[in-house]
């Protein structure tokens, strides 16, 4: 399969939905789909990251911090650009694993008494990016949705996948003994 097909050279891509459409490069639908990819790539380097940070990490399934829980996130998001644009599989619980996540998370954290800076460790950075993609991929799915029928649970996911990952931010910056930045 090639990789370039040479039919977007003037600024139009195809979309597969429940017909094919030929939309411009800058529609809503099309920035929609750009930031969730930028998102998952941003989540993908946090997953590197953390399999290099501390290798036994990336072998612990049941935490909410590692490579393999980012994998399904990964997965969750590409299900949520399908479900924007056609048919959508999208696991019902998958908001729910991440309050559970949080949940746990915050249990270990101590209380959040003031505002914080992205920032501390390497790693917390990083979520502090996937943390503000995501609120630009809920704000272009909400865009979206009022203009095609999305599911709520796409907006939904990705509102709670940023509360997400600031509490994974200071559960990053806590695991590494380094403070979060207070305003």
């Amino acid at each position: 399969m090639k990789i370039y097909t040479k039919t977007g050279d003037k600024g139009t891509t195809q979309v597969y939905t429940s017909e094919v459409l030929r939309l411009d490069k800058n529609d809503a639908i099309l920035e929609c789909y750009g930031s969730i990819d930028e998102l998952n790539s941003h989540i993908g380097l946090l997953s590197a990251l953390l399999g290099s940070a501390d290798p036994s990490n990336s072998s612990n399934d049941d935490t909410s911090l590692s490579a393999s829980f980012m994998f399904d996130i990964q997965k969750t998001l590409f299900s949520i650009g399908f479900a924007i644009s056609d048919k959508p599989q999208i696991d019902e619980n998958a908001t729910q694993v991440l309050e559970d996540a949080i949940d746990k998370l915050q249990l270990e954290l101590p209380p959040q008494t003031k505002f914080i800076l992205p920032g501390g460790s390497q790693l917390a950075a990083q979520a502090h990016i996937c943390r503000t993609v995501a609120r630009r991929a809920e704000r272009a799915v909400v865009t979206v949705s009022q203009q095609r029928n999305v599911p709520a649970i796409c907006i939904q996911y990705l509102n709670r996948l940023s509360d997400y990952f600031f509490v994974a931010a200071r559960a990053l910056n806590f695991k590494s003994q380094i403070a979060d930045i207070e305003v």
